[in-house]
């Protein structure tokens, strides 16, 4: 009988002895304790609420970089919108500075007369200045269709190809953008 007994622990031994070739698996350990469910379930909360910072925080940057956007085309247009209109306003006064720079070029017997026009124009250019209208060069400048709009062509040894001999009126810019394109006469 006590044989039968070592037996029967032997077996039982054998049972426990784990086998080493045999994959190891993972078993998640249930939780009894009160306190340790308690801290479970405040670590589970915990990346829970991680999550919902991370996703809440991302949508804030999303936001703050859309508006940052939006302020800036905002600004764009708005800027667009200002050049255009200035550039309206100056081109309704083109005409009117054309002929205050006739005047002044034409012979008068009156002097204070003609410094009075010249006092004029030079307040007009002065406006246009600090509106950041500029003139279009063109006499002895080579022609250039996005610049200048020429109206006829002459023959000149003295000028090269594609080169303005001669400007019948002038081309205004406001920044990049042209008013009004110069009218020219191109040699050769």
């Amino acid at each position: 009988m006590d044989e039968e007994l070592n037996q029967e622990e032997l077996v039982d031994e054998t049972e426990e002895v784990e086998d080493p070739n045999a994959p190891k698996m993972k078993i998640e350990k249930e939780i009894t304790d009160p306190t340790e469910k308690a801290i479970q379930q405040l670590n589970d909360k915990i990346v829970e609420q991680k999550q919902q910072l991370d996703e809440a925080d991302d949508r804030i940057k999303r936001l703050m970089a859309e508006f940052e956007n939006f302020k800036k085309r905002s600004d764009k247009e708005r800027q667009g919108l200002y050049s255009s209109v200035m550039g309206d306003v100056i081109i309704s006064l083109l005409p009117a500075i054309d002929n205050l720079e006739k005047a002044a070029a034409a012979e008068t017997a009156d002097k204070q007369y003609q410094d009075g026009i010249k006092m004029v124009l030079q307040q007009f250019k002065d406006v246009l200045q600090a509106n950041n209208v500029t003139e279009i060069p063109a006499v002895g400048k080579q022609f250039d269709p996005s610049l200048h709009e020429a109206v006829s062509m002459c023959q000149d040894p003295k000028l090269g190809p594609n080169t303005i001999k001669e400007e019948f009126r002038k081309g205004y810019m406001i920044g990049d953008r042209v008013l009004r394109h110069s009218m020219v006469v191109v040699a050769n």
